[in-house]
């Protein structure tokens, strides 16, 4: 290895930031690597660079195992015993080398010396842009368009930086030539040694949201937010916005003079239609701001289920669905919620059925007649959780409901669910608690019935469990399933002392 070469390294070390050190270690690896082929896979080899002067030496090496290790690998491996025939002051752990020849000087180590430079400054490049990016990683970056395949347009973002933009993150209709400027969104950045490494989109939402923050300053300087996004890429889009300052309307803010703004976004997604709503807290009244120009007449929500029936006149039930759903499946996306949009008569017929539903269920479940059940669903009762747990003085407040007869209703509404209970438990695998089981201290019906369900019917099959396998009970803990272990064996130590009692009395 030559001066030239240490002056390449010194150069190499400078204008591309990789450590000298770096390239020395990788080239004695390099140089051992290309030593070992004169010898069997097993030996181990490792080189020295003066890092002044360039010179190598290479040594051949083994370690010394202790006398309990086994020897796997004789050609690099060496016994206490035969390491100190070669030096006494050797030890377990300990490694014995010997100077060995090195490769050839010249052209096989400038070779090798060249490769390894290379390689490594490829590798700090790709760090670099690593670097750069990933503090990026959701922002919009400007590239120049450098190839254009089927499946992808590689954009050039200068210095040394690349970045792949596959087909399915194309706005629809989209046509990209070799030298064309492209904004994108910074997807992804994959740190894999190979391959593109930075990830590109034109489709995702949060592009919609980028783009706004660059056309509209209040959403930058963060007095105006967008709370959420919606797309479907090169048709339509919404937004919805909110801001905390009374004095900007934050609708207006995003529209621009004469639409200026809203305009400027669109025209870089390919003429999106973009539905800018204002948020609201309530989400009944943010669903109704999503679907746009779309007048609502009535809106139920069910919020176990995040689903809202939303009735529509039936002029504009056309208009509120959008082409193709377009409109309340970006509604939807928009909301978090699903949005099932009827007709007003479709409506009122499903809130019909479901108020007879439920009539009917109360008529039956609580034993009252027709008027009583109707009445119930009328002040928005809907379950017998409702009945038999509301406070005493909101029922209480009901026209014609005294307390006698709220604490009756309540009563029944308590003694159904229970029933139902039972039934449940009744269906476990079709077994029958024993009755010691049943009435056992700290025991419930609904817990006896989940260990008969998985083999515990009586006291003593519950004694003879350890807690562990009770771990699979909902809501049981290791502490009570502990304490119901042990009241479940208190007879056996009864028992115990019954007999020694007897034996001394004997």
């Amino acid at each position: 290895m030559n001066k030239e070469m240490l002056q390449t390294i010194e150069s190499v070390s400078n204008e591309k930031g990789v450590a000298k050190e770096i390239i020395f270690e990788a080239l004695e690896l390099a140089l051992a690597t290309a030593a070992k082929k004169r010898y069997s896979d097993e030996v181990e080899l490792r080189v020295r660079i003066n890092h002044e002067t360039g010179e190598f030496d290479t040594f051949r090496y083994w370690d010394v195992l202790g006398d309990e290790d086994e020897i796997e690998f004789p050609e690099a491996q060496l016994t206490v015993a035969e390491a100190k025939e070669k030096d006494p002051s050797l030890e377990a752990g300990d490694s014995y080398e010997i100077q060995v020849d090195s490769v050839e000087s010249g052209r096989i180590a400038s070779q090798t010396a060249r490769q390894v430079i290379i390689q490594k400054v490829r590798e700090a490049e790709r760090e670099q842009v690593l670097e750069a990016y990933r503090p990026r990683l959701g922002e919009l970056v400007n590239g120049q368009v450098k190839k254009v395949t089927r499946e992808a347009v590689i954009v050039d973002l200068g210095n040394n930086a690349e970045a792949l933009l596959p087909r399915d993150h194309w706005i629809p209709r989209e046509v990209f030539r070799v030298g064309d400027r492209l904004r994108a969104l910074l997807l992804e950045v994959r740190p894999e040694a190979r391959g593109p490494q930075l990830m590109l989109s034109r489709t995702a939402s949060a592009m919609l949201t980028e783009l706004f923050k660059i056309e509209v300053p209040e959403i930058a300087d963060g007095v105006i937010e967008i709370v959420a996004a919606a797309r479907e890429p090169g048709s339509r889009a919404k937004i919805a916005v909110k801001t905390n300052d009374g004095r900007i309307d934050p609708i207006g803010a995003c529209v621009g003079m004469r639409g200026s703004r809203v305009q400027a976004v669109s025209g870089e997604l390919g003429q999106e239609r973009i539905d800018i709503v204002p948020w609201d807290d309530n989400i009944a009244q943010f669903a109704i701001n999503a679907m746009s120009t779309a007048e609502v007449i009535s809106i139920v929500v069910d919020e176990e289920t995040r689903a809202m029936d939303i009735a529509i006149a039936e002029d504009n039930l056309a208009q509120a669905i959008g082409r193709g759903g377009q409109n309340v499946k970006l509604a939807s996306e928009l909301t978090g919620w699903e949005l099932n949009i009827m007709a007003e008569e479709e409506a009122l017929s499903k809130q019909e059925a479901e108020a007879n539903a439920i009539i009917e269920n109360f008529m039956t479940t609580l034993d009252v007649d027709e008027d009583v059940a109707i009445v119930l669903v009328e002040e928005n009762f809907t379950s017998l959780e409702e009945i038999a747990y509301i406070p005493i003085e909101e029922m209480m407040a009901i026209e014609g409901f005294d307390e006698e007869i709220v604490e009756e209703l309540r009563a029944r509404a308590k003694n159904a669910l229970v029933l139902k209970e039972l039934a449940d438990e009744e269906q476990l695998d079709g077994q029958e608690p024993a009755e010691d089981l049943l009435g056992m201290e700290g025991m419930d019906r609904r817990l006896a019935y989940q260990l008969a369900a998985i083999g515990v019917i009586t006291m003593d099959d519950l004694a003879e469990c350890a807690t562990d396998e009770l771990s699979d009970i909902e809501d049981l803990t290791p502490e009570r399933a502990g304490e119901l272990i042990m009241t479940a064996r208190a007879p056996w130590f009864e028992d115990e002392d019954d007999e020694e009692v007897s034996s001394d009395q004997s």
